[in-house]
């Protein structure tokens, strides 16, 4: 469980280069996420808690594989699209290629999936337990360019925390 006599990056303004934040934030969310067995609540903790420690992102969410289609799941922000088939938007894509996208101006992405008219640049990263698709975590921002490869990088990181948490032994 998280050290509430440490402070959280969800609780302070970050500082420090990008790799330094996502460290720290992988570390505070493992422990966040520690003890609970609910795959819902570490996913509504997870989306929180990563919302309000990156800059510039106005949204941040879980889609979760069901058959052929991601269904919305826990997430921050404005209210979302629900059902995203395999393939289609930026989430569809990163689900059905298995790898993450950064979308540097969504206006640019063939077929992207406008939920919020201000989103303008997106990140997904798959979430993949042993080869076996769950769902997408999700990004947007309102600024052009805001992800880059070290938000890539961190936020699969950040992934691989919440798969441990949400599906564990998978």
């Amino acid at each position: 469980m998280h050290d509430p006599a440490r402070t959280a990056p969800w609780s302070s303004p970050p500082c420090g280069d990008k790799r330094t934040l996502y460290a720290d934030l992988a570390n505070e969310l493992d422990a966040l996420l520690a003890g609970e067995t609910s795959a819902t609540a570490n996913a509504a903790n997870a989306a929180a808690a990563i919302y309000h420690s990156l800059p510039d992102v106005n949204w941040v969410g879980f889609y979760f594989l069901e058959r052929d289609q991601l269904v919305l799941g826990p997430f921050q922000g404005l209210p979302a699209c629900v059902r995203i088939p395999l393939g289609k938007g930026v989430c569809g894509t990163a689900a059905a290629e298995r790898r993450s996208v950064v979308v540097t101006d969504v206006n640019s992405f063939p077929g992207h999936i406008a939920c919020d008219p201000a989103s303008r640049s997106e990140l997904v990263v798959p979430l993949l337990a042993h080869d076996h698709l769950l769902g997408v975590l999700d990004l947007d921002s309102a600024k052009v360019a805001r992800f880059d490869d070290e938000d890539r990088r961190g936020c699969e990181t950040l992934a691989e925390v919440v798969i441990r948490h949400i599906a564990p032994g998978r």
